[in-house]
């Protein structure tokens, strides 16, 4: 075992698959010489050379339309996408040709691509380096959308959506890459634990897309939520002295219900929390799912916990962001309420 936080465990993941899959190229914006805006593929282009690390101009359309190319020629490419925000210029190639190609072909034609992309607050970005957009590609038939919450889960599951057959999108929570965030958001500026780094194994080993994980057990209440907000609702667990259990959904589609589900039966109440806004988001499809599931087994209404529905604000980050405060009080009213 490594310590690694999760910039180091995701460069890991390259590293390892690029040495065991001579298929494996990576390309992006500033993903070669650079090594990526926040260091994720330093030094792969240096070990792997220009022909499999390759920058790309400003053009995400393009860096998704070459990466279908080279899938369905017998690649296993890595796209990156230097910011969530930036992602949409390249929508329509993700789903109106990359999510489709199997199912139009009847399964004659695949693409293996990966599309890592940072998202969330915790730079200070405001509306154009913040946003969450993970709920618009849950919505896609045929592509997997992953975010992992630690450096473990991060580097196991981007080696296993490398090798997946079927295209992910591999969303990075940016307030979390330096290590687990407390979730208080009275402190000033981006706060972390004492422990920022995890131990990560440092040759190969996988983390099966579509398993979700629970991350702090528990009985009397269960908490729903990934990336950030993981750490967020174990620290408002304690500071509220609720005994949740905190799921970490990690693979956010397909969605691994029997787990979620489980917890529910067990525990009765269910609080979800996201980052990104609330309504229309990905919080409501597990609202529906668990209300499906668990219906005779819920004594409260299903509570959640998400960002304001407006732009991802610059000065005002820590009162939009759902922090410690918040949830708490979410926690607080799904144990309240009858």
């Amino acid at each position: 075992m490594a310590q690694m936080n999760m910039i180091e465990a995701i460069r890991s993941a390259h590293d390892v698959m690029m040495d065991r899959d001579p298929s494996v190229v990576v390309l992006g914006e500033d993903v070669g010489y650079f090594g990526g805006v926040f260091r994720c593929t330093d030094g792969l282009q240096r070990k792997f050379g220009e022909h499999r690390v390759i920058d790309t101009p400003i053009a995400e359309g393009g860096i998704v339309a070459a990466a279908i190319g080279m899938g369905v020629n017998g690649l296993r490419p890595v796209a990156e996408i230097q910011f969530a925000d930036y992602i949409y210029p390249g929508f329509d190639q993700i789903v109106s040709e990359l999510a489709r190609l199997r199912y139009r072909s009847c399964g004659e034609f695949f693409s293996p691509v990966t599309i890592r992309t940072p998202c969330g607050g915790g730079i200070r970005g405001g509306q154009t380096h913040s946003q969450s957009p993970e709920g618009i590609f849950t919505h896609i038939s045929g592509i997997k959308t992953v975010m992992p919450s630690n450096p473990y889960d991060a580097k196991g599951l981007l080696i296993a959506a490398i090798e997946s057959d079927d295209p992910v999108v591999f969303f990075e929570p940016k307030r979390i890459y330096n290590g687990p965030f407390d979730g208080d958001p009275e402190k000033p500026g981006v706060s972390w634990a004492s422990h920022p780094k995890g131990e990560v194994p440092e040759g190969y080993y996988t983390v099966p897309l579509g398993s979700a994980d629970i991350a702090l057990p528990g009985d009397e209440l269960t908490i729903i939520t990934y990336g950030t907000l993981v750490h967020v609702a174990i620290a408002a667990a304690r500071a509220t002295g609720v005994d949740a259990e905190v799921i970490d959904v990690r693979t956010m589609a397909p969605l691994d219900v029997q787990t979620l589900a489980d917890s529910v039966k067990k525990t009765g109440r269910c609080l979800i929390a996201h980052e990104a806004t609330r309504f229309g988001g990905y919080g409501a499809e597990l609202a529906a799912t668990i209300q499906k599931e668990c219906f005779y087994h819920l004594e409260a209404p299903i509570g959640r916990v998400a960002g304001w529905d407006t732009p991802y604000p610059h000065a005002f980050e820590w009162q939009y962001f759902p922090g410690l405060k918040r949830v708490s009080a979410g926690i607080r009213r799904v144990m309240e309420a009858e």
